[in-house]
């Protein structure tokens, strides 16, 4: 099985490594060519959860254009980036299936008006940090999940085969629904996580920020009534202590002066629960506080 992993970032390097690992032939696709000469040149390593390093050879390039015929596209690049390349995907052939990883909900409308036949969407669990340009550091195993929205699942079913203990994969019905329950536990962890400046451990330990935490999901089931049933609190602990030494994408933007996804996550949870009548203070407080940051420039 072919396939391109378009964005060499934590997340982008760390789906190319397994996905190499199962045996395809891989592709990975990043902006800058210093990066792509390293990893063209050092290979590809995956520092795992042992402190073990795996080496898997993959192709690197910056050109999207010039790709030959791929079984899968896995798009793995942040929701700001992603505005850059539908133009570039609407090129490519209808019969490439497509398969997005991005946080939030803000992507799901926008990739349906792709011509693509086939095109699915993912959420992710696992932690991934870069330890350099051809380097990835896997942080915390966590459940790889599929929804196909439209064309064949069989074609997304072939990426059962990446099942190890270390990258599980599962295939659900639901994507908006999928995306949604995804974008509820980043909005419970990120921003706050961001403003306080902790790691996702630090949310359980410390009794003010669990406090912070309990405050939000009670707005939030407040919100949206399924909440407690499809993401019970004891799963909001249990996350944050399973990727207790993870920093969140949402801190490591605000640690490197870039702008957050905050927009497509928390923004449009907060849209939705004000559509049902509800202002969520506490969540909206920190999605303020974000943004602000974020407008003064902070560099840390």
């Amino acid at each position: 099985m072919d396939v391109a992993v378009i964005g060499a970032g934590a997340v982008g390097q760390l789906t190319a490594s397994f996905l190499a690992e199962s045996g395809m032939s891989v592709t990975l696709v990043a902006r800058r060519q210093e990066q792509v000469n390293e990893l063209n040149t050092k290979q590809l390593t995956r520092i795992n959860v042992d402190g073990t390093k795996t080496v898997q050879n993959v192709v690197s390039t910056t050109d999207l254009a010039t790709l030959p015929p791929q079984d899968l596209l896995v798009i793995a690049v942040k929701y700001g980036h992603l505005q850059k390349l539908y133009k570039q995907f609407a090129a490519l052939s209808s019969d490439m299936p497509l398969l997005f990883m991005q946080n939030g909900l803000a992507h799901f409308e926008e990739a349906l008006t792709l011509p693509q036949k086939n095109i699915a969407f993912c959420s992710i669990s696992f932690g991934a940090q870069m330890m350099g340009q051809a380097t990835v550091q896997h942080r915390g195993v966590g459940r790889c999940k599929i929804a196909v929205e439209r064309g064949d699942q069989r074609i997304f079913q072939k990426l059962l085969q990446l099942q190890n203990s270390l990258f599980p994969v599962e295939l659900v019905r639901n994507a908006e629904q999928m995306l949604f329950e995804k974008a509820v536990l980043n909005s419970l962890i990120n921003p706050l996580s961001a403003v306080l400046k902790v790691k996702n451990g630090e949310l359980v330990t410390n009794q003010q920020a669990f406090l912070l935490m309990e405050t939000i999901y009670k707005e939030l089931t407040e919100a949206f009534e399924a909440i407690e049933q499809t993401i019970p609190f004891a799963d909001v602990v249990d996350l944050c202590r399973k990727t207790a030494k993870n920093t969140s994408s949402m801190l490591t933007d605000r640690l490197q002066g870039r702008k957050s996804e905050i927009e497509t996550i928390v923004g449009v949870i907060l849209n939705k629960a004000l559509a049902n009548g509800h202002n969520l203070p506490t969540l909206r407080t920190l999605y303020h506080q974000v943004l602000a940051i974020e407008e003064s420039g902070e560099r840390s």
